[in-house]
């Protein structure tokens, strides 16, 4: 079975033994801790501290999901996937799910369900992301915000398979892999 909290048979945790900061930037700061392996080993770990975040498998009335085609710096191209975010200072995550739908698509949700929340990559980052399903979205009236470089991108729900299969047509970032798979598993 399956475990997700620590038990008595998980292998020995590094002991921190000092912790400095590494950079703090807009988005994201790091923190350097020296530890103690359990060999007795010094050592050092960077990590990604990230205040967390949501993305948003939105599904409209007529049974389209709301997809973007957005530009990603980091990697140099554009994507396309779900809406996603990350937490203000003190916001509730389904709180920053319906900011960031309506940023993004301009839609509001009628509903509000999660899915699953995971740790995006605990090897570096504590980052945690909360996965929503958002059903019967309508237009809000509201443009997307122009700061952000999307193309919103409606796909009839019934052709969303298409998009988690092996193949060129597959998307190609995580969290729309595992909120497309959900929708699917969970046949909202």
């Amino acid at each position: 079975m399956a475990r997700s909290q620590t038990s008595s048979d998980d292998p020995p945790l590094a002991e921190t033994l000092s912790t400095r900061r590494g950079f703090d930037g807009s988005h994201v700061h790091v923190r350097v801790d020296e530890v103690r392996l359990p060999s007795g080993r010094h050592t050092t770990r960077e990590v990604v501290e990230h205040p967390g975040s949501v993305a948003i498998v939105a599904v409209t009335k007529d049974q389209a999901v709301l997809l973007l085609r957005q530009s990603h710096h980091p990697i140099g191209r554009a994507l396309l996937g779900i809406p996603a975010g990350t937490l203000e200072p003190g916001e509730a995550p389904e709180a920053c799910a319906r900011r960031e739908l309506e940023e993004e698509t301009g839609y509001r949700a009628g509903s509000i369900t999660p899915l699953a929340s995971y740790f995006t990559s605990p090897g570096y980052t504590d980052e945690r992301m909360t996965v929503y399903h958002a059903g019967d979205c309508e237009r809000a009236g509201g443009a997307i915000d122009p700061d952000e470089l999307i193309r919103l991108v409606p796909v009839p729900l019934a052709e969303i398979g298409r998009l988690v299969a092996p193949g060129p047509e597959q998307a190609a970032d995580a969290k729309t892999l595992i909120g497309l798979l959900l929708l699917l598993r969970h046949s909202i």
